[in-house]
């Protein structure tokens, strides 16, 4: 290759990755309000279950019209690739009702923290199928973990066990489906995985959701009596659907650009937005130290302007 086009070839792949860095923050900033939406939607009684089933389900719904209107390519799909997104979604859809039925038990501020471990769970999955890891990201890593350290055990009241035992569980399920979705990517457009990963998102957490019905929310245009949801969680499901269609797309663009370790680096600048609005909207707090944990893990995502493109 002519030192031109090399230059030509190494200026695309910048160029690759500056977008895809771009879109991955987009994604972050649209994702990080999930947790807002989300104890709006407790706080007028809906029900973890009912929630994560109606924000799902609405969302592929969205996506679908959205498609079939103006995206009608990206519906073809060969049997081999939507097996990829099946496995993908259903491993999001599960853990998507382990971080609703946390959320619920936890703050808003303190569940986004424990989130943000999926990184963790992705250098592990990554690492044990032989994927090179750089010592740059070790030490973005090392940080981040410092950080989480400091928000989780310098906060003002202990949390509740089984909270951040599903929101950690979530947090690896999420990590998983990350790297699932990077071997999927490899031969698929991102907005054809985006479509069939949330449909089957929303077929399991309806399962989930039919399964353990007994004491959820009435739903439809008739529901009527105290079980019923009302306009205020109306409002907030129909955020999260939104949230999640629009972060599944942007996420999916930029894990094809970056890979699951930048995307899942850069998915932790998330914590800003859900931080800053639970601050602001439900009135949570952090200690000075939770606040130093928190500087330092947005630090640890910020330096992904040093890594190299990615292969």
């Amino acid at each position: 290759m002519s030192p031109n086009r090399a230059d030509a070839s190494q200026r695309r792949g910048l160029s690759n990755q500056a977008i895809g860095v771009l879109i991955s923050f987009s994604s972050a900033i649209v994702v990080g309000w999930a947790p807002i939406f989300g104890k709006m939607a407790f706080r007028a009684g809906v029900d973890p279950f009912t929630l994560v089933a109606l924000r799902t389900s609405l969302a592929a719904g969205l996506l679908w019209v959205f498609y079939l209107l103006f995206w009608r390519k990206h519906i073809r799909i060969g049997w081999h690739n939507l097996l990829g997104c099946i496995g993908m979604g259903a491993v999001n859809g599960i853990g998507s009702v382990f971080y609703y039925t946390g959320l619920q038990k936890l703050d808003a501020s303190l569940a986004s923290l424990l989130y943000t471990l999926y990184p963790i769970w992705v250098f592990i999955f990554l690492s044990a199928s032989g994927h090179e890891i750089s010592r740059l990201a070790l030490l973005r890593l090392g940080l981040a973990l410092v950080g989480l350290y400091l928000v989780t055990s310098a906060g003002l009241r202990q949390p509740n066990s089984l909270g951040v035992m599903l929101m950690l569980a979530s947090a690896a399920a999420y990590g998983w489906h990350l790297v699932l979705g990077q071997w999927v990517l490899a031969d698929i457009s991102s907005r054809t995985v985006a479509l069939y990963m949330l449909t089957t998102m929303a077929a399991v957490v309806v399962g989930v959701r039919v399964a353990g019905g007994i004491g959820t929310n009435a739903v439809g245009p008739n529901a009527v009596g105290p079980n019923a949801i009302s306009l205020a969680g109306w409002e907030a499901v129909a955020g999260l659907a939104v949230t999640t269609a629009l972060s599944r797309l942007l996420m999916f663009a930029g894990l094809q650009r970056l890979g699951g370790v930048q995307t899942a680096l850069l998915g932790i600048s998330e914590l800003v937005t859900s931080l800053l609005v639970a601050f602001l909207v439900l009135g949570d707090r952090l200690t000075l130290a939770q606040w130093v944990g928190a500087t330092i893990i947005i630090s640890s995502a910020l330096l992904v302007s040093r890594e190299k493109a990615a292969e």
